[in-house]
């Protein structure tokens, strides 16, 4: 097992299902490709997210290393994100439509798309791909360079790729890439009786 692996497995306080325990957002990655048909099984599970009303408000727009989409993303990334994001094969970003079908607000918009990527993060850990979402960019200037449509969202960045070796990091980076994840306990976010009350089954 590779050491950063081993390092970032999460230490539980109840037994989860070992993608979960295993996922996390790796900043070294190694530059080859992902397979195509890995790529499709993750972005299919996207596509089965739940959904408020059906509306599947999620799109993504994927750029390969070397590409027009991969650079004008990168372009808009903050310094600190450009110091590791080059290495990974493929970078995106996820897309919100930001309205229904009679056009009106669909304030369901991030939610649905934040569950769209939380199922496409769980397949791609089932497929040795690792995924790193990113808010430090900018949007507005993606949108922009990208030509999304009115109406349409750019809500974050991500990479998709195979883990690499932190000794090809930036020095400043090694020790994040190091360090054991943590959560703060469930009974801090899960309450009954009432806000602030730890749930009486943790």
């Amino acid at each position: 097992m590779h050491d950063l692996v081993r390092i970032k497995i999460a230490d539980t306080e109840y037994p989860v299902h070992p993608l979960f325990a295993s996922r996390w957002s790796p900043r070294a990655y190694d530059p080859r490709p992902v397979e195509s048909d890995k790529l499709q099984r993750i972005f299919e599970a996207a596509r089965w997210a739940a959904s408020a009303s059906n509306l599947q408000p999620w799109y993504f727009l994927v750029g390969m290393k070397g590409d027009e989409v991969y650079n004008n993303i990168f372009s808009t990334l903050v310094e600190f994100n450009q110091l590791w994001v080059g290495n990974a094969p493929l970078l995106a970003v996820s897309i919100a439509k930001t309205t229904n079908t009679r056009g009106e607000p669909n304030v369901y918009h991030a939610y649905d798309l934040g569950q769209a990527m939380a199922m496409l993060s769980i397949q791609s850990t089932h497929e040795g791909v690792y995924v790193h979402q990113m808010g430090g960019f900018n949007a507005t200037e993606a949108e922009r360079l990208l030509g999304i449509p009115e109406g349409y969202k750019v809500m974050t960045a991500f990479t998709l790729g195979y883990l690499g070796n932190e000794e090809g990091l930036h020095p400043n980076l090694q020790k994040l890439e190091l360090s054991p994840r943590n959560r703060r306990p469930v009974g801090e976010s899960v309450f009954t009786g009432s806000f602030g009350q730890k749930a009486f089954f943790l």
